[in-house]
Formats: structure tokens, C-alpha cells, sequence
């Protein structure tokens, strides 16, 4: 069964503790969140206060994907937010090797995002030290994009490259129940989905589907 992280950018902010709540019951296994700073991509969504805030309302795993400059500066405010797993884009460091230290040593799981022009290959040298890689099937910035089918390939090339390792393939991206099962067949294991899950009338349904790759 492919894992569902709907994303929190997607939500009523309004009411963010009823969506946590709704987004448990209908059978979500991750919430995502997407911290956006205005410098590496051009929007800024929220902090490590919400992350916070939520922590004690759902024991749902807390996906937080750092769209950040400089993440070495930004990883520091997460690491006691209650966040599980920390991933951070290779775009925005020289050293990934220092921040993938810095999470592990904090206990938490660590992943690495691409955005779409960054080849696969690049992960090469850190694939013995991640938890997950996060595929970015748009551009990273805003919600509700149009999905990237060029994308494929490179999901099944990491997909490959991650066949002996205990590592999640996660894909992020104008997700729905059309390109769900694109991207499972090439080897995604978690699907990130914002409009999708938060604006359907019925999200549990649109969750139980995406959970078997958008068919059922």
C-alpha cells in the first residue's frame, strides 16, 4: 500500500486543527508541510510554531520539507518542533553531508528533495545516509500545479538506483487520482497530495484510492 502525506499548504488555515483532525480520520499517514522562506522559492508559507502547535493534536508522521536558503541555518529551529522527518533540498547546500549529520544526530529521519532539473545522479554519494528522497514533480513554490509527466523517468531511475536500500521514494506535485498511479508504477511510495485531499467533498475516499495508487 503506497503511503498519502496530504499537504497542510492546501488547508483551510482558518480552521488547521479541525484539518489535522479531518485528514487523520479519513486514514492519512503523513502530514506534509512545506516551509517556504521567499528566497529560495518565491512564496513564504509558515514556521516552526505550527509545526509545534500541531505536534500535540494528531500522531500522524510529520513530513516537513524545507524549501529554504541556507538550511543549516533553518534545520536548528525544527529539530524540537516535533517534526519526524526533516528533508532539506540539495539545491540549497554545499554540504549535505553536515545537515544530514546534524538530523540524524537529533534523532530525527532525514530526507533529500530535487527539484526537477536536478538530476538523479547527484544523490549518489548520500544514498547510504538518507531516510527518503522527495521528487519534486513541479516546480517547488505554490500548490496546485500542473504535475510534470517528464518526471517519470526520473522516479523510476532513483527508484532503481534505491532497490537495495530501506530508503521512501516520495513524489510532490499536481498529485490526483490520474497521476497517482504514474508515479507508483515507476516506484513512488509516497504521494504527496494538497488540492487533491484537502478540497475534495470527500477526502477519506480520495485517500483510500491514492492509497492503492489511485486505483480502486
Amino acid at each position: 500500500m503506497v503511503l498519502v502525506a496530504p499537504s497542510l499548504l492546501a488547508a483551510d488555515f482558518g480552521r488547521l486543527a479541525q484539518q489535522v483532525e479531518m485528514i487523520e480520520k479519513a486514514g492519512a499517514d503523513w502530514l506534509h508541510f512545506d516551509i517556504m522562506d521567499g528566497h529560495f522559492v518565491n512564496n513564504i508559507s509558515y514556521g516552526p510554531d505550527i509545526v509545534r502547535q500541531l505536534r500535540p493534536l494528531t500522531e500522524v508522521f510529520f513530513d516537513v520539507h524545507l524549501m529554504v536558503e541556507n538550511p543549516l541555518r533553518i534545520v536548528p529551529m525544527f529539530l524540537q518542533s516535533g517534526a519526524d522527518m526533516l528533508t532539506f533540498h540539495y539545491e540549497a547546500t554545499d554540504n549535505p553531508t553536515e545537515i544530514i549529520k546534524i538530523i540524524k544526530d537529533n534523532k530525527l529521519k532525514v530526507g533529500i528533495s530535487l527539484k526537477p532539473e536536478t538530476p538523479a545522479e547527484v544523490l549518489q554519494p548520500y544514498l547510504n545516509m538518507l531516510d527518503n528522497i522527495l521528487i519534486m514533480t513541479v516546480e517547488p513554490g505554490f500548490g496546485g500545479q500542473k504535475f510534470m509527466p517528464d518526471m517519470l523517468d526520473k522516479i523510476k531511475k532513483i527508484s532503481e538506483m534505491c532497490a537495495d536500500r530501506e530508503i521512501t521514494i516520495e513524489v510532490d506535485g499536481g498529485i490526483n487520482l490520474q497521476t497517482a498511479p504514474l508515479c507508483v508504477k515507476n516506484g513512488a511510495k509516497v504521494l504527496v497530495a494538497g488540492s487533491a485531499v484537502f478540497k475534495a467533498s470527500d477526502p477519506a475516499d480520495i485517500i483510500k484510492k491514492l492509497h492503492y495508487g489511485g486505483e480502486l
